[in-house]
């Protein structure tokens, strides 16, 4: 098993070190050569109360700064040219902010001394931190390449084409990471194309189960082309699963040019897109949703106020209506609402509501309309169980009628379920499985576009459909 915390924390005290490094010596340049110009004549080396305190903020905000940016987030999986790119860009961005943080009232002889300033500082960090990240890389480029450590492989697919994948990843001579574990059959195949060389350790319906007793970490589909209307199974089964997926290219696949050459040694492979967003996009889009929603509940505390006192006086029952949704991973939580029915509306079983629902009270209709009765979930936003933005929370009962219908409805389960989507822009509340589908549709195209842009689209539109009461 790969010690990612170990190797991780080599690239965070590195990160420290060098930020450190990189500071003391821009200090000690302002101080020995750009502040003389200033006073015309040589400054005292004092290392203040000032100066430890920045030698302190400055390496926290860098690591903090490379986290937020994703660096960290899986250490053995580093192309040295890709990363030397990032690290210019990410230097660029967290210089300039510490720039004007830090230097930009420093007193100099002509404003062409804060170009030099900036410059050396741009400089000075870029080489400190790029030096000790090359060598960590190449370190653990060399174990990789040599077989040294390896990445735990699964081959799904027990056919010809599998078997030739196999042979050119063995007999390479420099690997590409993979540590072939077994392989799994697609067609229930009785004959084993591998042989001795690699177990067949079940069928297809078994996939959980064989990644989590041998720590899989990547999975190669190799089917054939004509097994290609198996691919979004096999995708759909992958869906839950923390492993990186990769597919064996055909002609079409190479020449409408999906295939990316990552590595000149290695063998040429789809690996599917799993990054809705960046990091960095995740990060940001969590802290909005926690702060709007501390902001959305104290400012709208007085109207959560009398929507309670409304809907305690106008039916039987309690103020407020939780129900056990399906979140983010398949995970369960209790979603909250203001109470919208009767009481007991539900005593048959489950059932969705329509427009004209007699379960629905006075209040509980004009909730509805302007979406109010949705204003409690801000605090399943603040536990972390929903976002503001992301498809629909729906019931175990009907995500199974909808997955009989449409299973890439799998799909909406990689992201928090949100307040308001997409779905629920366009389309609104539905009120049979086949308009779930429908909606379906929309909050797809949401996840393969997800961008914190079009999160404040989908509130904007949001609150225009509040305030225009044009809510399904």
């Amino acid at each position: 098993m790969l010690n990612r915390k170990a190797e991780r924390l080599k690239y965070i005290i590195s990160d420290l070190l060098a930020a450190g490094l990189s500071w003391v010596s821009f200090y000690v340049f302002r101080k020995k050569y750009l502040e003389p110009l200033k006073f015309d004549e040589s400054v005292d080396l004092v290392f203040n109360e000032k100066f430890y305190a920045a030698l302190i903020l400055i390496p926290i905000f860098w690591v903090n700064f490379y986290y937020l940016a994703g660096y960290y987030k899986n250490p053995f999986r580093k192309s040295r040219l890709s990363e030397l790119g990032k690290t210019l860009v990410q230097t660029f961005v967290g210089v300039t902010i510490l720039f004007f943080a830090f230097v930009l009232d420093d007193e100099i002889h002509n404003y062409t001394g804060y170009y030099i300033s900036y410059a050396t500082l741009f400089g000075l960090h870029f080489f400190f931190t790029t030096t000790p990240r090359l060598v960590l890389s190449s370190i653990l480029a060399h174990k990789i390449h040599n077989r040294i450590i390896g990445f735990n492989t699964l081959l799904v697919g027990n056919s010809v084409k599998a078997r030739e994948l196999f042979d050119e990843m063995e007999t390479a001579k420099k690997s590409s990471g993979f540590r072939f574990i077994g392989c799994i059959q697609v067609n229930g195949e009785t004959s084993n194309k591998f042989g001795s060389d690699l177990p067949v350790l079940g069928k297809l319906e078994d996939i959980h189960e064989i990644i989590r007793n041998n720590n899989i970490e990547e999975v190669i589909i190799a089917v054939e082309s004509s097994e290609h209307d198996k691919m979004e199974k096999i995708l759909t089964l992958l869906e839950y699963e923390n492993v990186i997926i990769k597919i064996i290219p055909d002609m079409y696949d190479i020449l409408s040019g999906q295939v990316n050459m990552t590595s000149i040694f290695g063998t040429p492979l789809i690996q599917v897109n799993r990054e809705l967003m960046p990091l960095w996009q995740f990060t940001v889009k969590r802290i909005m949703d926690v702060v709007a929603s501390i902001i959305a509940l104290i400012l709208l505390a007085p109207l959560l106020l009398i929507l309670a006192i409304l809907v305690k006086t106008s039916s039987r029952g309690p103020v407020f209506f939780s129900q056990e949704r399906i979140g983010k991973n398949g995970r369960p939580f209790q979603i909250f609402k203001f109470r919208s029915m009767f009481k007991n509306a539900e005593k048959n079983g489950p059932q969705l509501s329509s427009e004209d629902d007699p379960r629905i009270t006075s209040i509980g209709r004009f909730m509805r309309k302007t979406r109010l009765d949705e204003l409690p979930q801000f605090y399943n936003v603040i536990i972390g169980d929903m976002s503001l933005v992301g498809p629909r929370p729906e019931r175990q009962y009907y995500i199974d009628l909808i997955t009989d219908e449409a299973p890439h409805y799998m799909h909406l389960l990689k992201v928090r379920p949100g307040i308001t989507s997409w779905g629920q822009v366009k389309f609104g509340y539905a009120s049979s499985v086949k308009e779930m589908v429908r909606r379906l549709h929309y909050d797809l195209i949401y996840i393969e576009n997800m961008s914190l842009f079009l999160d404040i689209k989908i509130l904007i539109y949001t609150v225009l459909i509040v305030l225009q009461r044009r809510g399904k």
